[in-house]
């Protein structure tokens, strides 16, 4: 295992409210990195804030659309690292909508690679770009392996298959030293996109209500704790150089995929609340019916393995969004004590 002095590295992170984003940072100031946070907005419900690590952190406002941004972002900080995981990440919003899922994934993702190649090897030693599991579209043959042709159709798996052959001819032309990432559904506290179905049953649970599958619940997945997620991100960044060279792709996921029904069924177990009996709408659109990963390579080359069983993780994100919504409650309540003018 190949050790990496954080301590003395400065990485900036695009997404850095995201699901993954966040606990990535948390990962980085851990380990005594120096974390630059590209913000386009400042969601204070994110794990980001709610853990506050925006406290430890530079925040530079910016979007990824905007080259300029990111060119400074990355040349004023001095950045040697980059993790870029800023994108629209819904898949549904990108059916609906499908230019604003291009702009950002696409263009964002050309800007970031431009502006690492412009600002040259005396810079910039690492780049760590994310794709997705959705990269590689419709496939027969499952789990995916790295070498399997990237073929997505609807908008959202283009905009990755997009991202990640960008990823590889800057690879290939630019020698940019880079790496990519292709994760499965990723899960875990501090998801806010409730149209996911981690976070949306839990919430639908802790308010007592039925939850809701948009597909017709037999589309197999393979679902990734964060924590485990935000590991493999930084093993990537460490061995780059190392045990692989520039523009290799990594699986990862927890190589145990179940269908949508079956993981209701068990987010219900966790909570104790098998008597709320699931709505299924079967009105799901742009999703490809069977997905799951193999991790192999990560395992031979990096050393990782998922730490946390389905159950452990979902386990641990219960319990995060038990305390949000507590949380929430407490702050209502304050705030309308202190409106009325009250004692609090």
């Amino acid at each position: 295992m190949k050790l990496l002095d954080w301590t003395s590295r400065t990485a900036l992170v695009t997404g850095a409210t995201g699901i993954i984003g966040s606990w990535l940072v948390k990962e980085l100031i851990g380990k005594g990195c120096k974390v630059v946070a590209l913000m386009k907005d400042y969601d204070q419900n994110s794990e980001f804030f709610q853990s506050k690590s925006h406290l430890t952190c530079t925040l530079v406002d910016g979007c990824l659309e905007n080259y300029a941004s990111i060119e400074n972002s990355i040349n004023q900080n001095e950045v040697n690292t980059v993790f870029h995981l800023g994108a629209q990440p819904l898949v549904n919003v990108a059916h609906r909508s499908p230019l604003p899922t291009f702009e950002t994934n696409i263009r964002g993702t050309y800007n970031i690679l431009e502006a690492c190649r412009r600002l040259g090897p005396n810079l910039i030693d690492r780049v760590i770009i994310a794709s997705s599991d959705k990269a590689y579209g419709t496939h027969s043959d499952l789990p995916y392996r790295e070498d399997m042709e990237l073929r997505g159709r609807h908008p959202y798996e283009v905009s990755k298959t997009c991202t990640d052959l960008l990823a590889q001819s800057y690879a290939f032309t630019y020698q940019l030293p880079l790496a990519i990432v292709r994760a499965g559904n990723v899960y875990g506290g501090g998801d806010l996109n409730w149209d996911r179905i981690v976070p949306g049953t839990i919430k639908s649970i802790l308010k007592g209500q039925s939850p809701v599958i948009r597909s017709d619940g037999s589309f197999v997945r393979d679902y990734l704790y964060v924590k485990d997620l935000a590991k493999g991100y930084v093993r990537v960044a460490e061995e780059l150089g190392g045990s692989f060279q520039t523009g290799e792709a990594f699986n990862f996921g927890n190589e145990h995929p179940i269908t949508v029904i079956e993981l209701v069924k068990l987010i219900q177990s966790v909570t104790g609340s098998i008597e709320l009996e699931p709505k299924i709408l079967g009105t799901a659109t742009g999703e490809i019916k069977s997905q799951y990963l193999s991790s192999a390579k990560s395992e031979k080359l990096l050393g990782w393995n998922p730490k946390h069983s389905l159950e452990e993780g979902l386990l641990e994100t219960v319990t995060w969004y038990r305390n949000f919504f507590n949380d929430l409650v407490r702050n209502t309540r304050f705030s309308t004590k202190s409106s009325n003018g009250q004692k609090v």
